[in-house]
């Protein structure tokens, strides 16, 4: 197979609910989360490998299945543990072959200025989860171990992007540490990207693209802020087109996303040159 131009190594997902007063709020959201990534998978076209690392009672891949037949083979390197053998997929893959695929209806225009319901088919790659604790040290070193393997295979891909999705609050090892690691890790494009997404249940609007600590609510968000890659610029000039307030110091964070706010930040931080051939 031709090597890829492009790669999406895994985003991260938090399985876990800290705080059982946040529970319903939390699990909402991650259900949101999901459906909102779920048509993201559907569009992408095969320039990307593409994974999930999801984190609460274990972590481990949480789109990839064992292989069948040679089927969702993934990137396997000596580097990768038994856990994240098929974390990296190529996308085609993955778009084809869905845990499982929904019947639900939606409103849309009707032409005439008033909506109507129409049936349409939802494919589903996984499922949202909230229980355990908030590894996040240890999600961070398996997603580093994914990145150099498929680094060492791929020199020249894009720039590796990965995605940490969280309440933002850590219980293991400080994972400043191993977002460093990721965020030193290169190739011949330049360096692995780190962006975070941080859901909470609080009342607070949306903050996207922060470049200051200072105007976030609470120390874990603060903490994620400094873990975040500086936007390049290219990122950076689509999130200015989509209206968003920008410095030369602004990060790929966004603090109390709601909805909308997770689907612009999916889009602006997966986007790719469209002269890929």
């Amino acid at each position: 197979s031709s090597q890829p131009k492009g790669s999406d190594p895994p985003p991260q997902g938090d399985a876990s609910c800290t705080l059982d007063k946040e529970t319903p709020g939390v699990i909402a959201k991650t259900r949101k989360t999901v459906r909102s990534v779920t048509p993201s998978i559907k569009r992408v076209v095969d320039y990307f490998h593409i994974g999930v690392i999801g984190y609460g009672n274990k972590v481990g891949p949480v789109l990839a299945r064992p292989p069948i037949n040679g089927e969702l083979e993934g990137v396997v390197g000596e580097s990768a543990s038994t856990a994240i053998t098929n974390c990296l997929m190529p996308v085609s893959d993955v778009a084809n072959k869905p845990l499982r695929v929904e019947t639900r209806t939606k409103q849309v225009d009707d032409g005439a200025g008033g909506l109507v319901s129409q049936t349409i088919k939802f494919p589903v790659w996984f499922e949202p989860v909230a229980y355990g604790a908030t590894p996040m040290g240890e999600a961070m070193d398996k997603a580093w171990h994914v990145l150099v393997d498929f680094l060492n295979r791929y020199p020249g891909c894009y720039p590796p992007v990965v995605i940490n999705i969280t309440d933002g609050e850590a219980t293991d090892a400080d994972p400043e540490k191993h977002a460093a690691c990721i965020r030193n890790l290169a190739g011949s494009d330049g360096n692995a990207l780190l962006f975070n997404l941080h859901i909470s249940s609080l009342s607070d609007l949306p903050i996207l693209f922060p470049d200051k600590s200072a105007v976030l609510a609470d120390d874990y968000a603060q903490m994620l802020f400094r873990m975040s890659s500086i936007l390049p610029p290219r990122m950076w000039n689509e999130a200015k087109k989509e209206g968003h307030r920008l410095s030369e110091l602004s990060r790929g964070f966004a603090f109390n996303a709601d909805l909308v706010s997770v689907i612009k930040f999916l889009d602006i931080g997966t986007r790719v040159s469209q002269t890929l051939s």
